[in-house]
């Protein structure tokens, strides 16, 4: 019995949840589904306000809630709100639309009755033209400042994001393996990103709600006043004047009720996208950036004191405020130097028992560039067994030196206990960028594209390209050769993909160290261009041109040609990535004779004009440089039409090449980096008169994109 009676309590407790879900998620779903009939059920006057008040409170909600959240994601449900938001207030607006053109001069609404006379502040003529102003001001503000610059951040944010996922989730990936971090916080981390990229994705989408919101409002009130004027002289019969008068006060007191709570979502929507970078809510961020330095304060009390003596500034406003600032600057400048004093008071009190201990244990600088070896793989560095691999390395250094022209910093190589005994990392400045596994006495045959007949083995990939591949025993090794493969034994396999990885990373391992180097050599030869361009650039500045041509697999040996057009161009402009075009044309033999075949012919793909402009037009400026930043859609058909013409071009034997407008160059080369990283940019300047060029094709996005 006790049994029987304790299954409906039970049930009631367990069942129901189960059957309706919670309170909250009932509440939002009757929310939401009335804010949808809204639009086409009439509403009293006393629900009318009502609503309108809790819009209006509801936006200022959003607003702080923006304001106080420390992180864009903590408010992850913000895309979606902003959409119900939209939709309320638009509900709202033709709920008083239908109120206020079938009552006229009876219309009771409270809220808009407010809005058309107390926050207009006068009556008759001339509060109506005070009202339409104000509303247009509102309208213009909103749709000109907030809304489109919210918009253009919100797409470029989104790109950015997405972008840069690959680089965290590797650096997620490199703290785990050397034990920095433990699975479960990998894991947390790794969430967050892709938390970040969904919340950016969305925010691209759903900021377009708030300039569909001004359109509909200006669109709302033009009905309004057009309607309504129409309604009171025709079927009331009330006199133009009246008409006038009625409707115009109300369809700006209305338009000004949307629009209020709309600039408050609008700009809660700037903050929040605005907000990349931050270590609290934004009220913190302004208290911490805005009380560094008292130097600024004083500044600004002294400007103010010296307008306050010029004739005709308000003395009275303008001497206080000095005042005020003054005494800010002089306790703020307290605070900071007492602040200072205790932190070096802790500091040397807690260096002291541990002075002797910090003597012992200096920071061990990271190797630019190590090979760490499982202890199955030691053989391949015994020099009682030939030491293969010690000389690989030693050929990659100078081969490297004479494609790239710069001699890549010692390589280490060490064995390393966590991996497994026939595995291998490779690791730029303690980063792992490279892994594999070889068999010991195996060799890797790899189908150059010519093989018929597979040989049987265990499948693998290659580890340097991540083409399939084979891995035989040594007694098949003449069997597969004279079926086509591509036969490698294992120290060949870490060289070439160790020298795969110093091509792709150049731009890493040069370092500021490593380019003093290149000077210095350089100026023994060559001091007078040396030292025009280090008049003009500062050593960072050169690093970063040098820096951008690795990253293209551009040699330097032919500094001199690199630090010539650095330094002719300079005086003019510091910009890194014009300087290295400038630098880049200087070396036209060079990188046509590199992409040419042996006829001295260059077979190119060009752009569509339209397309070429519309690249040229994303462009956004960064801290870092220029950028491409298209639209999603246009991303997307730009890089399918490219991927379509590349493949097309590789399968008749030719590398893909693209050839464009200087202008465009590094943009179409930064808008494909992700998806084809190995894709090859000329420019027209780039192109010397002995070649040939050839178009082979044309990229442009199908009408349907």
């Amino acid at each position: 019995m006790a049994d029987a009676r304790a299954a409906p309590k039970n049930l009631s407790s367990k069942g129901i949840p189960g059957l309706f879900g919670n309170r909250s998620d009932m509440a939002i779903a009757v929310a939401v589904v009335a804010v949808v009939v809204m639009l086409v059920i009439p509403l009293p006057t006393v629900l009318l306000d009502t609503l309108m008040a809790a819009n209006l409170i509801l936006s200022l909600l959003i607003l702080l809630i923006v304001l106080y959240t420390r992180k864009a994601t903590d408010f992850s449900s913000f895309p979606t709100v902003l959409l119900v938001t939209t939709v309320f207030g638009l509900s709202l607006n033709v709920s008083s639309t239908r109120l206020i053109l079938t009552r006229g001069a009876a219309f009771d609404g409270r809220m808009v009755r407010a809005f058309s006379s107390f926050v207009v502040g006068s009556g008759g003529t001339e509060g109506l033209v005070v009202g339409f102003v104000i509303f247009i001001v509102i309208i213009a503000v909103q749709a000109m400042v907030i809304t489109k610059g919210a918009t253009r951040i919100a797409e470029v944010a989104a790109r950015f994001t997405l972008d840069a996922l690959p680089g965290k989730q590797m650096a997620i990936e490199a703290e785990y393996n050397s034990g920095a971090i433990t699975e479960e916080e990998s894991i947390a981390r790794k969430n967050d990103h892709q938390r970040e990229v969904d919340f950016y994705g969305a925010m691209d989408g759903s900021s377009k709600f708030i300039s569909g919101n001004v359109k509909v409002g200006i669109l709302i009130t033009a009905v309004n006043i057009l309607g309504g004027i129409i309604i009171g002289t025709v079927l009331h019969g009330e006199g133009l004047s009246a008409a006038v008068g009625t409707y115009i006060s109300f369809s700006i007191g209305d338009g000004l009720l949307s629009q209020f709570p709309a600039l408050l979502v609008s700009t809660a929507t700037g903050i929040i996208v605005t907000r990349s970078v931050s270590e609290g809510t934004f009220g913190e961020d302004v208290s911490k950036q805005f009380s560094r330095d008292a130097r600024i304060y004083w500044i600004g009390a002294f400007v103010l004191l010296g307008f306050s003596f010029l004739p005709g500034f308000p003395w009275y406003v303008l001497i206080p405020m000095a005042l005020l600032l003054g005494i800010f600057a002089f306790r703020l400048g307290r605070t900071r130097k007492r602040e200072f004093e205790e932190t070096v008071s802790r500091t040397a009190e807690s260096a002291k028992p541990r002075e002797d201990s910090a003597k012992m244990s200096p920071v061990v600088p990271l190797d630019p560039l190590s090979v760490e070896l499982g202890y199955g793989l030691i053989p391949l560095v015994d020099r009682d067994k030939g030491a293969e691999l010690l000389q690989r390395v030693q050929r990659i250094r100078r081969e490297t030196a004479l494609d790239l022209g710069f001699v890549v910093p010692p390589i280490r190589i060490i064995d390393d206990m966590r991996l497994e005994p026939s595995e291998y990392c490779l690791k730029i400045k303690g980063i792992e960028v490279g892994r594999g596994k070889i068999r010991m006495g195996c060799y890797l045959c790899v189908n150059s594209g010519g093989v018929v007949n597979e040989i049987p083995g265990e499948k693998t990939r290659d580890p340097a390209f991540g083409v399939p591949a084979t891995w035989v025993s040594e007694d098949k090794r003449d069997e597969a050769e004279r079926l086509g493969y591509t036969v490698v034994d294992p120290p060949s396999i870490i060289a070439t993909h160790l020298n795969e990885i110093i091509k792709r990373h150049a731009a890493e391992i040069l370092g500021r160290q490593e380019m003093q180097g290149i000077l210095s050599a350089l100026k023994d030869d060559y001091p007078a261009v040396v030292e025009e361009a280090q008049k003009h650039l500062s050593l960072g500045e050169i690093q970063k041109v040098v820096q951008n041509l690795l990253r293209e697999q551009v040699s330097i040996r032919n500094m001199t040609a690199i630090l010539e057009a650095a330094a002719d161009y300079a005086p003019v402009i510091r910009e890194v990535q014009f300087l290295t075009e400038k630098a880049r044309q200087a070396l036209a033999r060079q990188l046509c004779l590199q992409y040419a075949d042996d006829d001295k012919v260059l077979r190119v793909l060009t752009i569509e004009p339209g397309l070429e402009q519309k690249i040229i037009d994303s462009r956004v400026d960064t801290t870092s440089g220029a950028v491409s930043a298209l639209d999603p859609p246009v991303q997307s058909g730009w890089i399918k039409a490219l991927s379509r013409a590349a493949a097309a071009v590789q399968e008749q034997g030719w590398r893909p090449l693209i050839l464009c407008s200087e202008a465009a160059r590094f943009l179409v080369k930064s808008s494909t980096n992700r998806e084809l990283p190995e894709l090859t940019v000329l420019s027209v300047p780039e192109i010397i008169n002995d070649i040939t060029v050839e178009a082979v094709g044309e990229i442009k996005i199908e009408s349907t994109v």
